[in-house]
């Protein structure tokens, strides 16, 4: 079996959270969706589970974090800058909140981090590693 990651969020609106996720280019899985959570694919190793708030408390009590918090931020590659560009300005079109950070453009790299509805920080990043400084020696 190839590895893969599910990455479980709990999510106080699931239509809201499907709108926002497709817009910015996850496919809905309806094989592993149904009322209460959704599987969203980013690619064939990376899953991302909507999961409601109500179906979350059935995997664990432990609290929600508190609104503007950041317990922690993934990182999607993306193809290009203006890659990028386009999944910062989906998000902010669709519920989520754009330049959470300020971007960041290092040449051989640049990335821009959102939040989600629920505020789960994204960032999308492009890299050109044959661009990027050599090792200290």
């Amino acid at each position: 079996m190839t590895k893969m990651i599910f990455i479980s969020l709990p999510v106080a609106d699931l239509p809201a959270s499907l709108a926002f996720y497709q817009a910015l280019g996850f496919e809905r899985n309806p094989q592993m969706s149904d009322d209460s959570g959704a599987c969203m694919v980013w690619s064939e190793a990376i899953n991302v589970m909507l999961i409601s708030h109500a179906k979350w408390r059935t995997f664990t009590q432990r609290p929600f974090p508190a609104a503007g918090t950041a317990g922690h931020m993934l990182t999607l590659s993306m193809d290009s800058r203006e890659a990028v560009d386009a999944m910062n300005q989906a998000a902010a079109a669709h519920g989520g909140t754009a330049d959470v950070n300020p971007p960041e453009d290092y040449g051989f790299m640049f990335t821009r981090d959102i939040a989600d509805p629920d505020g789960h920080m994204w960032a999308a990043c492009w890299m050109d590693p044959a661009a990027a400084p050599p090792e200290p020696a």
